[in-house]
């Protein structure tokens, strides 16, 4: 999600190469996760998005009242539709009866971008997010949205997820002269990951006929509230769309949803579906005959794939990764949070293991992603942790509770892989001032934003990463588990035995100020004393002071670079540097 309202701007660094920026998510259902919750987790990336906690409270709609749509990167007024009676609350991207809805942006045909409407994807999470209480009742009124007042973005990967059910529906729109969106959605079979990562994942689908009972078109959608085993469900013409505008020509059973409206190449895989593979990778084994196309060096068809010529079958990938896989063990939302900080290590790509590293082994690479040397193109690696990252979080939706306890986002901003995931109940009705929208910008320092916070960490850490980083991961870890495995499950406990849902969402609102303000000041603490600690590119120790000494004595130490760039830099200057 790229909150941004210079809408111009914002487009030219998110586009600029490919699918180079945006989003990362990863799908857990319940019998795939260790305590049988459902699970997503979301990177919003983009460089000039600005971290905060977004919140909606619950309200209750006189009659005829009307809502405003804005475009959700923009700001751009798009119209109006009309209120429901009641609209629920929403923490972030998980509403209080623990629904959850993540995105990435895959772009797709460009022809279709810009359809007839006033419906963007942004406006769509938030809005269901009010509306719907479980992935069915979502998926419903997503489609009834785009339908009823037309989509207006380019192509979405939606992740959905309830206390029963994880989704995954994937949405184009139709163009400057059509209203409404193409899309499909398929339910996450119990007991297996997904994941998608700015390249459109859902291929063929079982089409709704006679003989399967499982599969249903969106003018039957009222069935899905009511029939537990349809798992699959499309707009009525997302084939024949296909075919009308000469995208596809085969046969019906063969169609492809993602290879027709978002046709993989280099970028969609090496950019995208890699952060997928890196995810599969650590939970499931046999992940290595997906290498050759997830890094783009072996995409295999039976005919050549051309931009911009109608597609058919044979112009599919025959190598793609599957839409899910089952885990080799369950996943917890600690490891949840571990797949959001990948920067493909153990791969030949390892971030952390090349030259570009710097002498301390730093896994970024400030943009621009690509660049020429002597008439030949060169990349850098996307990967799942990267430091242009505004927030993330882990949606935990905990169906062993009842409403309001069930729900947590864990909320961190700035860099995964330094950040510390905050757990914020989604019945709150109070926002914790340290992730409060409007206290800061991407323009305003603020010393009480949870954002600036972090990202003064992460920037320091970026400066000695083989150092500092390993002591944030320890100081990370620490926090984390123990939310985990004492605190939270303590104050379930006693919420449990607290009378009546108001003082409950009182009692959970509480806390999850508290923890998130009690966090940025610790976090502020620490960052003070790591840069006091390898100020200079010394590393500082205080010492025990001698009876009657003045000042406390500091041990300061220096550690060397390592080998390897002693010997890089030796092979590029010779004897420059020789002593004689």
């Amino acid at each position: 999600m790229k909150k941004v309202f210079t809408a111009i701007l914002a487009l030219a660094l998110v586009f600029s190469f490919g699918k180079a920026d945006a989003c990362t998510n990863f799908l857990i259902t319940k019998g795939a996760s260790t305590d049988g919750s459902c699970m997503i987790s979301y990177a919003a990336d983009s460089h000039v998005l600005y971290g905060e906690l977004y919140h909606y409270p619950a309200t209750d709609w006189p009659a005829g009242a009307m809502r405003d749509v804005y475009d959700w990167d923009g700001g751009m007024f798009r119209g109006q539709i009309p209120e429901v009676a009641h609209t629920y609350n929403v923490v972030g991207n998980m509403n209080e009866y623990q629904l959850a809805i993540g995105e990435t942006t895959y772009g797709g045909i460009e022809s279709l971008w810009e359809s007839q409407g006033i419906i963007d994807y942004g406006s769509l999470i938030y809005i269901t997010l009010q509306r719907a209480k479980t992935a069915r009742e979502a998926i419903k009124c997503m489609g009834e949205l785009v339908a009823n007042y037309g989509y207006v973005s380019e192509g979405e990967s939606f992740s959905i997820c309830d206390t029963e059910e994880v989704w995954i529906l994937e949405m184009i729109g139709k163009g400057p002269h059509n209203k409404g969106a193409v899309w499909v959605a398929r339910r996450i079979p119990d007991g297996f990951v997904s994941g998608h990562a700015n390249q459109a994942r859902i291929t063929t689908f079982p089409l709704a006929t006679r003989k399967c009972k499982t599969s249903i078109t969106f003018k039957n959608i009222d069935k899905l509230l009511k029939d537990p085993n349809i798992d699959c469900v499309y707009a009525d013409d997302v084939i024949k769309f296909a075919k009308d505008m000469k995208l596809y020509n085969g046969p019906d059973d063969k169609f492809s949803f993602s290879d027709v409206y978002n046709p993989v190449t280099f970028d969609g895989t090496r950019f995208c579906d890699l952060r997928v593979w890196a995810m599969f990778n650590k939970v499931t084994d046999n992940m290595k005959d997906y290498w050759g196309y997830a890094t783009g060096r072996d995409i295999k068809r039976v005919q050549p794939y051309t931009a911009g010529m109608c597609q058919t079958p044979d112009n599919f990938p025959t190598n793609r990764m599957p839409l899910w896989v089952k885990p080799n063990k369950k996943v917890s939302v600690l490891d949840m949070m571990d797949f959001m900080r990948d920067h493909l290590e153990g791969t030949e790509l390892d971030m952390s293991q090349d030259v570009g590293a710097g002498p301390f082994h730093c896994p970024y690479r400030w943009r621009p992603m690509d660049w020429d040397v002597d008439g030949v193109h060169y990349i850098h690696e996307r990967t799942t942790a990267t430091q242009q990252t505004g927030f993330s979080f882990v949606a935990q939706s905990r169906g062993k509770y009842d409403w309001p306890i069930g729900g947590i986002i864990w909320f961190g901003v700035d860099d995964t892989d330094n950040t510390v995931y905050c757990p914020m109940y989604s019945c709150m009705t109070e926002i914790p001032e340290c992730f409060r929208e409007g206290n800061g910008s991407m323009s305003e320092w603020s010393e009480t934003s949870a954002f600036w916070t972090f990202n003064q960490m992460s920037n320091w850490a970026y400066t000695k990463y083989d150092y500092i980083h390993p002591e944030i991961r320890k100081r990370q870890r620490e926090l984390e588990e123990s939310w985990v495995n004492n605190e939270i499950p303590a104050f379930d406990e006693y919420v449990n035995t607290i009378k009546g849902r108001e003082a409950q969402v009182r009692e959970l609102t509480q806390f999850s100020n508290r923890t998130a303000t009690k966090l940025v000041q610790s976090w502020k603490q620490f960052y003070h004393q790591l840069f006091m600690k390898y100020v200079d590119g010394n590393l500082n120790t205080a010492q025990p002071a001698q009876p009657g000494q003045k000042y406390t004595p500091i041990k300061s130490e220096h550690p060397k670079y390592s080998d390897e760039y002693y010997r890089i830099l030796i092979e590029k200057t010779g004897d420059k540097y020789k002593a004689y």
